[in-house]
């Protein structure tokens, strides 16, 4: 992670501020008004002299605010914290017909949300986050809004719902009806051309995967992005991409508050490898897992046709190897599943080749599945790229998959014992460019609607995300901090390797195992706070 890119105003308590709706806006220039304070503000200068890039520190802290008991409020910015004696105005939802049936639609103002939902009698309150959901009182009227969408980094199923719904539930809930689409990623705000959005240009979006805005990795510009937002006039930005793009949504956040403009910056969360931190889990994750069993199946069914046969399936995870893990339980026909959290070895005792031959010689055929991310240390240092990045900072990774296969093709043909026939399967681009199923669409409307009542609410420089269930606004550096891994001394790990009967490969004594596993309760997130409360692993 970036460590100049941190988040942060002074330690305050939360303010709650309800100003009387009747106050307008003083000397309001449409659709966009910046304020500048100097004693709020000391290093405000005018934007042509600004400089920030992603490599610069606005030195900004984080809210936090304690209370009794070990309470800790984890707050998000709002707009209220840089721009003074801002007006509020009734919320719109009040009078929508539709939601007239709900018993309390609007979110207490204290409400947050617990981010560890187990603990013992005496133990503390613990962190908590902003609860997400709409406001009795918000921050822009309808026809002062100017909203604009971005989607970057690769591909993921649900992005064109999360665009969909945004617009819809700006259009149908709040009566905003000018949103802008940003095509191309973050470039796109200062060199690319833009779509205007509406319910009828977004309405069957969803049936089709990839983004209609398009997308791109790097092109992250501070300056000209926020001088193309000032100048647009736009007033709310709904920035959709994994850890770097929220990377860049807080730098961005931190020079709009920098220039004193009235802008709302919402970011929504999306990796299709379910690492990013803190939320229970990303969009597109399901599907992921869902359309995997598709490839696992075809290797199930070719390793199992032929005399001893491989299925070899590569499936993503860069870092993290979630989507093998679940699809691998999921599936119940894989013999061995490799990820990145947990190193393994090819030759010797307990290796994996002679695990192999073993299953081989009890079943007379085997399915493996490895996450991209896996055995990359075992890679020739001819063919690793370990200084090489994408646009986005990634590592570039070698193929893993076909690396395996060729070397198990290499220790069966010197061998001699056995004659393999290993079929490998590639499907990433496959599973990343397929619609959202049912499961993700209504998360990607969750998402959406929840973003836009905090934007609405004022609040700003925010993550949204489900947490034990119940979505909140979670503060930028929560989610760009690190990066959500299996933990393989967790118990979702030990009920795939009870499912596979594979070996751990790992040495109980190795730092492998004892190294990080220690922040089990904190970094495993294994989806279990999805269905419900996560398991106590004291029991």
């Amino acid at each position: 992670m970036d460590s100049t890119i941190s988040g942060s105003a002074t330690i305050t308590s939360p303010s709650f501020r309800c100003f009387d709706p009747t106050n307008s806006f003083p000397d309001i220039v449409p659709n966009h008004k910046r304020y500048i304070f100097s004693n709020s503000l000391p290093n405000s200068t005018p934007r042509e002299n600004s400089k920030a890039t992603m490599g610069i520190s606005i030195n900004s802290e984080p809210k936090v605010v304690a209370g009794p008991a070990g309470y800790v409020l984890e707050d998000v910015p709002h707009l209220s914290d840089y721009i003074p004696d801002l007006p509020t105005h009734p919320n719109p939802l009040q009078d929508n017909p539709s939601y007239s049936v709900v018993k309390q639609y609007f979110v207490n103002v204290g409400d947050t949300v617990a981010e560890k939902i187990v603990v013992h009698r005496s133990s503390p309150r613990g962190t908590h986050f902003r609860r997400a959901g709409p406001r009795q009182k918000v921050y822009f009227e309808s026809d002062e809004v100017y909203a604009c969408i971005v989607t970057c980094g690769g591909l993921c199923p649900g992005l064109n719902t999360v665009i969909r719904e945004i617009v819809c539930g700006l259009y149908d809930m709040y009566g905003v009806h000018r949103v802008l689409g940003i095509e191309g990623g973050y470039r796109g705000f200062y060199a690319r051309n833009t779509i205007p959005l509406t319910p009828k240009v977004v309405n069957n979006i969803h049936k089709r995967g990839g983004t209609i805005l398009g997308t791109s990795r790097g092109g992250h510009e501070t300056s000209k992005i926020v001088d193309s937002i000032q100048d647009r006039g736009i007033n709310q930005v709904y920035i959709i991409g994994g850890d770097g793009t929220q990377k860049g949504a807080s730098v961005i956040f931190e020079e709009i508050r920098r220039r004193g403009l009235k802008v709302a910056v919402a970011g929504i969360p999306k990796t299709i490898d379910n690492d990013i931190p803190v939320i229970d889990k990303s969009f597109g994750f399901d599907t992921a897992v869902e359309e995997a069993q598709r490839a696992i199946n075809a290797a199930h069914v070719e390793a199992e046709s032929f005399e001893n046969g491989i299925g070899v399936v590569k499936l993503m995870g860069r870092y993290s190897g979630f989507i093998a893990m679940y699809a691998t339980l999921a599936s119940r026909d894989v013999d061995c599943c490799l990820i990145p959290e947990s190193p393994f070895y090819l030759e010797g005792r307990g290796g994996l080749l002679e695990y192999i031959e073993k299953r081989l010689k009890e079943n007379g055929h085997m399915v493996i599945v490895i996450a991209e991310g896996a055995g990359q240390d075992l890679l020739s240092e001819s063919m690793r790229s370990l200084h090489r990045q994408d646009a986005s900072g990634n590592k570039l990774l070698q193929d893993v998959g076909l690396w395996l296969s060729q070397k198990i093709k290499d220790y069966f043909a010197k061998r001699q014992k056995l004659t393999i026939n290993l079929k490998y399967i590639d499907p990433t681009y496959m599973i990343r460019a397929v619609p959202s199923n049912a499961s993700d669409n209504v998360y990607c409307t969750l998402l959406a609607h929840s973003a836009i009542h905090g934007a609405m609410a004022g609040y700003t420089g925010f993550t949204i995300g489900p947490v034990n269930g119940r979505h909140a606004y979670i503060p930028f550096n929560r989610v760009i901090e690190r990066q959500n891994k299996v933990v393989i001394t967790d118990r979702m790990w030990a009920r795939l390797l009870s499912s596979t009967n594979q070996p751990s490969f790992v040495d109980p004594n190795s730092k492998h195992f004892l190294g990080d596993q220690k922040e089990e309760d904190t970094t495993s997130q294994s989806l279990e706070a999805h269905n419900g409360p996560k398991e106590n692993n004291n029991v």
